[in-house]
């Protein structure tokens, strides 16, 4: 005789819709199936919408400036009195970027971008923004808890270490300049790059050391 168990349903329920995309993601695919099959979008197009701005103009770019800082002083006291016209030194100026106020963290003082109102970003140094930057829960807590928030991505500065949230809006929008690792000083620029990520250039992360001493 057939037996119903309802919790390895429900638990069968949840592993299938697991693996679904999230709800946005299938209507972005349905929408863009649509637009393709009235003609209205290239798909290769998109794929290479999607392709630059992953790889390239992606987080590559930020950290292509977060490494040129931490070599060449000048070029890091400019951009620290005007990001804007810093990244456009490196040909990087792009849509909501135009603003561009970098902060630099410090031994005494560790950065936190946020945008409360909704989710400014900018994405033409930075890419696509990630999804828990747009959370409310990120959106609420990092102003309310930055240290709880900073300490869930696995970065908890000591005691002594101000730390000092940013609110981006559509007129300003924030860089964080982290601070060089040690055991980088005989890397080249390109190499440093490499060690930037994302996450460190908004605050939620900090730049790890190279493995095994890193190559020139």
């Amino acid at each position: 005789m057939t037996t119903y168990d309802s919790d390895k349903v429900a638990r069968i329920h949840q592993e299938l819709h697991s693996h679904l995309p999230s709800e946005s993601a299938l209507r972005i695919k349905a929408l863009e199936s649509l637009l393709v099959e009235k003609g209205m979008v290239d798909p290769q197009a998109v794929d290479a919408w999607v392709e630059t701005y992953s790889e390239e103009i992606g987080p590559k770019r930020g950290a292509a400036v977060v490494a040129r800082a931490w070599c060449d002083s000048e070029f890091k006291a400019r951009l620290l009195e005007n990001g804007t016209a810093g990244i456009t030194e490196m040909g990087f100026l792009g849509h909501a970027s135009g603003h561009l106020k970098v902060v630099e963290n410090t031994p005494s003082v560790h950065n936190l971008v946020v945008c409360t109102l909704c989710s400014c970003y900018p994405f033409s140094i930075l890419g696509m923004s990630p999804t828990w930057y747009k959370s409310n829960e990120y959106r609420s807590r990092a102003v309310r808890d930055p240290r709880g928030v900073l300490a869930e991505f696995g970065v908890e500065p000591g005691d002594d270490v101000e730390i000092r949230v940013w609110d981006s809006t559509a007129e300003l929008r924030y860089l964080v300049l982290p601070q060089r690792p040690e055991g980088s000083d005989t890397l080249s620029e390109p190499a440093l790059a490499g060690l930037v990520s994302r996450n460190a250039m908004i605050g939620t992360d900090v730049c790890r050391p190279p493995v095994g001493g890193g190559a020139p």
